[in-house]
């Protein structure tokens, strides 16, 4: 029986010789390559007890097990993307053995030499805009009531529709927000993404994510594109921007294998 399967990282050309000597992987295993077509996959052996389908069936529900692995997987990976144009793979693309992974290579070349020629001198980078709701209502809104006033029903209910209409109000602010700062800062980018919001309980942010974007930027040009953020941000009182990045081309170069 099978013990070991190989994790695939990334795929790069096959002339760029990555860096990758020092390099170890999810499992401490030392990063390997295996070459077909013209083409490099970035792997590793690991063990089929932790790393095959049932093991990560059941690894993938310990969040610990889970953010360590994405770590390293993404330390490969960027680590590797210094070297040159990368396609990242999905974290957990597992195969049985080097052949599977060369067939793959073979197989995909002309999907893997378009990713790496649309990523090639660029790199990933995030931006997110947040925002207070009262500060997009501009402050309008009716107050709660306090602990014992007295409210008839009519002026409860008057109130809370007008509660409502200041919310909507806020969307509407929000989503403008959204469309010109996206459209501003892809027109400083190759490509640019809107992604959903993330969840108050996993941001840790209170206020509302007005925009959560991703942009395939130049390397050159990525100086420039944060100037674009910082200017957008003058144009926009009472909005926060966060910059993550750069990074390799998750959003990017995957999208052009699948």
């Amino acid at each position: 029986m099978r013990t070991d399967g190989v994790w695939t990282y990334a795929v790069v050309e096959g002339k760029a010789a990555p860096q990758i000597a020092p390099l170890h992987g999810v499992s401490g295993e030392p990063v390997r390559t295996v070459t077909a077509a013209g083409l490099t996959a970035v792997v590793g052996t690991v063990g089929l007890d932790e790393f095959g389908e049932d093991g990560l069936r059941r690894n993938l529900e310990d969040l610990d097990w889970l953010a360590a692995t994405a770590r390293t997987h993404d330390a490969v990976i960027s680590a590797v993307a210094r070297s040159g144009p990368v396609v990242p793979m999905r974290m957990a693309t597992v195969y049985l053995d080097d052949a599977r992974v060369r067939e793959l290579l073979e197989a995909r070349r002309a999907d893997f030499c378009a990713a790496l020629d649309h990523v090639k001198g660029r790199a990933e980078v995030g931006v997110k805009a947040y925002a207070d709701p009262a500060a997009l209502r501009g402050g309008s809104g009716s107050p709660e009531p306090q602990a014992g006033e007295k409210i008839s029903g009519t002026a409860y209910l008057m109130r809370r529709r007008r509660a409502l209409i200041a919310s909507e109000d806020a969307f509407r602010v929000a989503a403008g927000h959204a469309d010109r700062i996206h459209a501003v800062l892809s027109a400083h980018a190759v490509e640019g993404k809107r992604r959903p919001a993330a969840d108050r309980s996993l941001s840790g942010r209170q206020e509302w994510t007005v925009l959560n974007g991703t942009y395939l930027v130049d390397t050159t040009e990525i100086d420039s594109f944060k100037a674009a953020v910082a200017a957008v941000g003058r144009d926009a009182p009472g909005v926060e921007f966060e910059i993550t990045g750069p990074w390799p081309p998750y959003s990017f170069a995957g999208d052009v294998v699948t």
